[in-house]
């Protein structure tokens, strides 16, 4: 597969949801760049060599009025495509004026949709809004995390966001320490939730990679919301592959692949954009 540069940024730490489930901790669902701060990381991707995809996220990206005020009309001036994470709590009106802006460079968006804040049906009429501003060739996908106890309903969920003609994303619940052990009950309705053998683009299983060499750090890497550039998401939880500071001014990346030395691999996106080697 041929390797798709990506920047996957964290732009901030705001969420209005505060999922049972959420992996993140509280202390870094906070903070978010200045004006000034904005200016810079803008700068920093004018100067990026090629075109490279700048997969956003938070938080919730459209909760913090930094988004739609600066961030999104910025990108929308540079040789670079988008793509976005969200929650899809956003106004109708915001969404419109997000494609307005940048519909033209959006590759994916990826919805997440959290139950314990919305309902299904709610959910997928604003999402059939959102795909009728888009161009046909922009990917929709609704990520779901299998949270325990709830996969029957979840069966559901999925034959409706299928029926609509949407992607399905069913993603593995994550601990602190890696994966979490569904029980025996749970694990017999997976299957009709994730398949057999599900690949990296059907469903996030968290996998490993150990041992097989990766791009991450050379044309993937991620940057939080304090401007610091870490070569994977694992290695950031380990405090490891740190690139430098946007702010500061002195990310520089990696020049060849490196083994993976992590035994989870917790989100899809290097996988999906080319980055192992396998």
């Amino acid at each position: 597969m041929k390797r798709q540069r990506t920047i996957e940024w964290q732009t901030n730490g705001i969420c209005n949801y505060n999922c049972s489930y959420c992996i993140q901790s509280p202390k870094y669902r906070q903070g978010y760049p200045t004006s000034e701060e904005i200016d810079k990381f803008l700068e920093f991707f004018s100067q990026l060599e090629g075109e490279w995809e700048i997969k956003m996220s938070g938080g919730e990206p459209f909760a913090f009025p930094g988004f739609m005020n600066q961030i999104i009309p910025g990108l929308a001036q540079l040789n670079h495509r988008v793509s976005i994470l969200t929650n899809l709590s956003a106004s109708r009106y915001t969404l419109s004026e997000f494609c307005k802006l940048i519909g033209h460079k959006v590759n994916i968006i990826s919805t997440s949709l959290h139950r314990e804040f919305v309902d299904l049906k709610s959910f997928l009429t604003k999402l059939k809004y959102l795909r009728s501003l888009l161009p046909q060739e922009v990917t929709i996908v609704v990520n779901s995390v299998l949270v325990p106890t709830t996969l029957t309903e979840l069966l559901e969920v999925k034959h409706e966001v299928e029926s609509e003609g949407f992607t399905y994303f069913p993603q593995w619940l994550k601990t602190k320490t890696g994966k979490f052990n569904y029980s025996e009950s749970d694990r017999e309705i997976l299957p009709l939730l994730i398949g057999d053998k599900p690949n990296s683009k059907q469903a996030n299983l968290s996998p490993s990679y150990y041992g097989y060499p990766c791009w991450a750090g050379v044309d993937y890497f991620i940057l939080d919301q304090f401007g610091n550039a870490w070569s994977c998401r694992t290695a950031k939880r380990y405090k490891e592959g740190y690139l430098g500071n946007v702010f500061q001014g002195d990310v520089k990346l990696w020049n060849h692949s490196r083994p993976c030395p992590y035994t989870i691999c917790p989100c899809t996106v290097p996988a999906n954009r080319g980055m192992i080697e396998l």
